[in-house]
């Protein structure tokens, strides 16, 4: 887990007061989506004052060109490898200088009072280490924006599809949160890092971003460091977010693994073994086996029936059965993160 040295945090402290909010947002060749993110953010500023600090994870697209023409106030951060998200954001965070914090994807768009409703929100209620919003489609459909913490009986639910089958029950809806009415703050175990706001003092506390996680879990294992010192994390309805991301990084059931697909599952499953180790101890030897047991049952059951659909999914849990395997050992069982970058 990374820290902020005693000398950053009295610099940081003592340039508080310039800004209302730091918004930190990495960029790996996303340059005309960063462009939109960046002219929303101006948009929606309320009169605040921010600082912006974009982390540039060695793009080839030209990103930082169209920073310097575009956005010459930006603070760019130039890597030349991909640090993935934890470790790229955790360079801006030591040196954002903001009274806030805010991380922010480059696919996400604030919508108006965005920002100035997430500051009323960390002004009125101290206890709360870690905000986010109310994340939604450009349709304006509804994405999961507060969740549970992983389990074995959470990962079960949505393996087995009973999470997506009974989305309004509050058993089997609740490591998405989907029983819950999306238009009530509420405060939950965490939120998408799309967008979250962060109390610096709080972050000088837990640390920042472990770089053990390339890519994904980064955010979940902060916001358990963070409830382990008992702050809150908090979801707000009122700002509203709009998301291109969606749930990629997940393997559906039914769903082709392409070459991307296949490599970014290999990412997931090596965060999920790396956080089960490091909270749940041996808990990460079993959610390991629940993987492959349910893949190879779900393979087996396709497998006889010789449909074309059929076919591909037990493909796709061979798929991902090969991938869970390979993620185990590069991981030795979530004891060791592999070399950057992944």
């Amino acid at each position: 887990m990374s820290t902020i040295t005693s000398h950053e945090l009295r610099a940081q402290e003592i340039q508080r007061q310039l800004y209302d909010l730091s918004v930190v947002v990495v960029s790996y060749n996303t340059r005309d989506i960063l462009r939109r993110c960046l002219q929303h953010l101006h948009e929606c500023s309320d009169g605040l004052s921010l600082e912006i600090l974009v982390v540039d994870n060695a793009s080839r697209d030209g990103s930082t060109k169209m920073l310097e023409q575009d956005f010459p106030e930006t603070k760019v951060i130039q890597s030349d490898i991909n640090l993935g998200f934890a470790a790229a954001n955790n360079r801006a965070l030591r040196l954002a200088h903001g009274r806030y914090i805010l991380l922010l994807n480059s696919d996400a768009f604030l919508r108006p009072g965005a920002l100035r409703n997430a500051i009323d929100h960390m002004d009125r209620e101290p206890e709360v280490g870690l905000g986010g919003g109310r994340l939604i489609n450009e349709d304006g459909s509804w994405q999961p924006s507060a969740r549970a913490f992983p389990s074995i009986v959470n990962d079960f639910l949505i393996l087995s599809g009973l999470a997506s089958h009974y989305p309004r029950s509050r058993f089997f809806g609740r490591p998405e949160w989907t029983w819950a009415n999306p238009m009530e703050a509420a405060n939950v175990d965490w939120v998408p890092g799309a967008f979250a706001i962060i109390r610096p003092e709080v972050l000088a506390k837990t640390g920042i971003f472990d770089e053990a996680f390339f890519l994904y879990y980064e955010e979940v294992d902060l916001c358990q460091r963070i409830k382990a010192l008992g702050y809150k994390v908090s979801y707000w309805p009122d700002v509203v977010v709009v998301h291109l991301g969606g749930e990629s990084s997940k393997t559906l059931p039914g769903a082709v693994l392409s070459c991307f697909g296949s490599q970014v599952t290999l990412w997931s499953l090596r965060s999920k073994f790396l956080y089960y180790r490091k909270h749940h101890g041996v808990s990460a030897d079993l959610v390991h086996i629940l993987d492959l047991c349910w893949h190879r049952l779900r393979a087996f059951r396709n497998s006889l029936s010789k449909t074309e659909a059929h076919g591909r999914k037990a493909a796709d849990s061979r798929t991902v059965i090969d991938l869970t395997r390979r993620a185990w050992t590069e991981t030795d069982g979530g004891r060791t993160s592999p070399p950057r970058p992944w």
